[in-house]
């Protein structure tokens, strides 16, 4: 899985916010939501942004925080918009 660390040791908050005001589609998924064979976790709802192909989201790492990535990948994109609840 290639990815890009946007920001690090972020909140979820601070990273539904980064998402709202920068990522034109947006999706709530509930904790726990696979994705690229992890599991999303966090503070519900998680917010996923998307912009064509490339998602943005927050990841959390056990021990090391939490990360805002973004990841190119077409498969997932379609998998969020049919599986995730868009606001």
């Amino acid at each position: 899985m290639k990815y890009e660390i946007l920001e690090r040791q972020v909140s979820f908050r601070e990273a539904a916010e980064y998402v709202r005001k920068h990522m034109p589609e947006r999706y709530e998924v509930p904790p726990g939501y696979r994705m690229c064979d992890i599991h999303i976790i966090g503070v519900p709802p998680i917010l996923i942004g998307v912009e064509g192909t490339t998602l943005v989201f927050p990841f959390t790492k056990p021990c090391h925080g939490t990360f805002l990535l973004r990841l190119e990948s077409a498969e997932e994109t379609e998998h969020l918009r049919k599986a995730g609840k868009r606001v």
